[in-house]
């Protein structure tokens, strides 16, 4: 079932992000929460489904992504605005604490929230994303981002692309956060970015989470508190946050357990929708 919810109701206009949920009504809730410039459709339908089998599952678009009002350079907000959004969906459908779990931005979103509403969580699962803490890796220094993926972000982007042309470049993109150790399917990917821009509307390239203003997002202290069960997972083809990223999540989070997806890059190919969907069912479950 598709919804809009209202955030940020002392703005105008308001503010209103599309949502679904997938799933039994009185099933356990868990929200998924996508990354940055990107559609709640980013989450699969096949691999939402397989954790719709014991969940009721929401996912929604963030502020300017999907059919969620692109309108950043109206009205401009943090990254931390972001999570707040979370808590908002949760609130929209009556959930007061849900399993969670978050990709790339939205495992950092899924940070704040572990560190500043606790007790909206009953799990929190973290994929793709790096540690919200100033505490060094005990293992020495971390690894940054591939620097192919760098040198495409730092790409302009021409604004006259046609839908053909844009679904080439984002095709292009996940072939970099795909990894080297799957296959990589191009029709997969082409076919996901063409649902995403028909629900969207449109194919714009949307640049607002880069831009919006990312001060205040450490929370040292308070993961390091944590007692939300974490589950952290480890991709070994990951090219944004590449192992041992997820050995640093789990020695700041209070509370944390790593499990590996064999094979799994930046990105959620056909190849790891089963493996991963037991990781988080067998860790909600829990």
């Amino acid at each position: 079932m598709e919804r809009f919810v209202d955030v940020a109701p002392g703005t105008r206009p308001h503010t209103r992000l599309w949502a679904e949920e997938r799933g039994a009504p009185d099933a356990p809730p868990l929200l998924l929460v996508m990354g940055a410039q990107a559609s709640g459709l980013g989450w699969p339908d096949p691999f939402t489904d397989l954790l719709a089998a014991r969940h009721r599952v929401i996912r929604y678009d963030h502020r300017d992504t999907g059919r969620s009002p692109w309108a950043f350079d109206e009205r401009p907000y943090p990254i931390t605005a972001l999570a707040e959004d979370a808590v908002a969906v949760l609130d929209a459908f009556g959930v007061d604490r849900a399993h969670v779990v978050g990709l790339s931005l939205g495992g950092m979103l899924t940070q704040l929230l572990l560190a500043d509403h606790p007790d909206r969580l009953l799990s929190a699962t973290l994929m793709g994303t790096g540690a919200l803490s100033e505490t060094p890796y005990a293992g020495g220094e971390l690894p940054g981002i591939e620097p192919e993926v760098l040198a495409l972000w730092a790409e302009p982007v021409p604004d006259d692309l046609t839908p053909e042309q844009e679904l080439d470049r984002r095709v292009a993109h996940w072939r970099l956060l795909h990894g080297d150790l799957l296959p990589f399917d191009a029709s997969h990917y082409r076919a996901l970015e063409a649902a995403i821009i028909a629900h969207t509307g449109h194919h714009r390239v949307n640049t607002a989470h880069g831009r919006a203003d990312s001060d205040g997002m450490l929370r040292t202290e308070a993961l390091a508190r944590n007692a939300v069960p974490t589950l952290v997972v480890e991709a070994p083809a990951e090219p944004v946050f590449p192992p041992p990223h997820p050995r640093h999540l789990a020695q700041v989070i209070g509370g944390t357990r790593v499990v590996e997806v064999p094979g799994m890059g930046h990105a959620l190919p056909p190849e790891v929708w089963e493996p991963l969907a037991k990781a988080i069912l067998g860790h909600t479950g829990a």
